[in-house]
């Protein structure tokens, strides 16, 4: 049976906004308090959805969050009208008003980690939203990301939708940002990788010592057990805690997968023999491990180009393509280094320049704004029609970023009522053209 590997794009939301809020995260603290534009920044990912969708891969939308998270603050003791509300938060605690305003749900490889049916033992595609509980600005996302992907994906008998893992740091889990799979094909059965930056209940083992490590192992086996995974198709690998300590938060800040091809750094694992072993004697496919060394790229400068959070596609003709941000083609060493790969034996073949500066800024690559998923031709005959990019769709989200969005935002924006009603109103007609039902507290109510 023919299966494709869809691409699902998280629609920037109309409250896009530089606050720092993002602990080891080099990008967003370095531009915190910049001036955002939020149109801008919606426009520039919809580019990219289209630029993928005209080179022939199935690519999709996901809804924002709402935002400001009303709910939230009423729920830590906001009182009065939505307005009075915005008011005394800003006055009382701007920072936490900043955190319910967040606009981060754009970077869907957060979303949650996605298992193909191949892979599971019920033959069905399983979701598990992360929980993000190492940052409150992203830990009230599960519920509304739970509702968009069922909306998107609504049909139990394809699609198992979980709940998010508990809500406690033993358990935190970011998604598919620390998951990768690889596969001989998107249709036959993989190899799902999870990294991990810390042991919970084992305090004897390494684990950075600046930065928090996000993901744990246990949230890892335990979303692995969710999904009906077994051993021989799993592998769990600790990311470098030295790393981690130098920003790169999430895995896929130095490494990405894609069918039979590993890119990363070799600083990228804590024991990277012992993986590179495991993968090897796992696989019934020969593995193209691309190891970038030290004196190719350093950890600091694929920090700052974001190298490694690239999507590595599969495109119609069997080559692969890197979808890069264009960081890396100004960095002269960066460029000079895929330049140099795309000519070497793997089946990297090309690299394809995008702008998604806004996002960049705040700390998100191509591969932060996309969330991965394999699906089968009955499985994609399953997904809401309306979530899949074409050139009608594109055109309405585009008109519809113009008419809303705001091309400027600083932190004094924040204070303003008017925005949430800006914000809702955008929401509210973004269902419709996405057909996706009330999925926003704010529509219930």
């Amino acid at each position: 049976m023919s299966t494709i590997e869809a691409n699902f794009d998280g629609l920037v939301g109309p409250t896009h906004n530089y606050a720092g809020l993002s602990e080891g995260n080099v990008a967003s603290l370095n531009n915190a308090q910049d001036i955002s534009n939020p149109k801008q920044a919606a426009l520039q990912g919809l580019a990219k959805m289209k630029a993928l969708h005209d080179l022939g891969l199935t690519q999709g939308v996901l809804a924002p969050q709402e935002r400001p998270d009303i709910a939230t603050l009423k729920r830590i003791g906001f009182t009065g009208s939505d307005s009075q509300v915005i008011e005394k938060a800003y006055k009382q605690a701007p920072g936490i008003l900043a955190s319910c305003y967040s606009a981060s749900s754009m970077w869907t490889a957060n979303a949650a980690t996605v298992s193909p049916s191949a892979d599971s033992l019920d033959n069905k595609l399983h979701f598990t939203p992360a929980n993000l509980t190492n940052k409150f600005h992203r830990s009230i996302e599960p519920n509304v990301t739970g509702n968009v992907l069922k909306a998107v994906f609504n049909d139990d008998k394809h699609f198992v939708h979980h709940l998010h893992l508990p809500e406690n740091e033993h358990f935190g889990d970011e998604g598919a940002a620390n998951h990768t799979r690889l596969c001989h094909a998107y249709g036959e059965r993989g190899i799902e990788i999870f990294t991990y930056g810390r042991y919970a209940f084992r305090k004897d083992m390494p684990a950075p010592k600046k930065f928090p490590a996000r993901q744990t192992f246990e949230a890892s086996q335990a979303v692995a057990r969710m999904h009906q995974l077994t051993d021989n198709d799993t592998v769990f690998v600790q990311q470098n805690p030295d790393v981690i300590d130098q920003g790169v938060f999430h895995n896929d800040v130095i490494a990405v997968g894609n069918q039979n091809v590993l890119f990363y750094h070799q600083q990228a694992f804590l024991n990277e023999q012992g993986f590179i072993e495991e993968v090897k004697r796992k696989a019934s496919y020969d593995v193209h491990f691309v190891r970038v060394l030290d004196e190719q790229v350093s950890v600091q400068d694929a920090v700052d180009t974001y190298l490694f959070n690239t999507q590595i596609v599969t495109l119609s003709s069997g080559e692969m393509a890197i979808i890069a941000p264009m960081h890396c083609y100004h960095h002269a060493g960066v460029k000079a280094y895929l330049d140099e790969l795309i000519s070497q034996d793997t089946p990297i073949k090309a690299v394809k320049y995008f702008d998604v500066n806004e996002s960049m800024k705040n700390g998100g690559g191509p591969a932060c704004l996309r969330l991965r998923v394999a699906l089968n031709k009955h499985e994609l005959a399953a997904v809401n029609p309306n979530c899949l990019i074409n050139d009608e769709r594109y055109g309405k989200l585009t008109a519809w970023v113009e008419k809303h969005y705001r091309d400027r935002i600083s932190s004094q924006c924040l204070a303003d009522p008017q925005l949430l009603v800006e914000s809702r109103t955008a929401l509210d007609e973004l269902t419709q053209i996405l057909n996706i039902g009330s999925v926003y507290p704010f529509q219930k109510d």
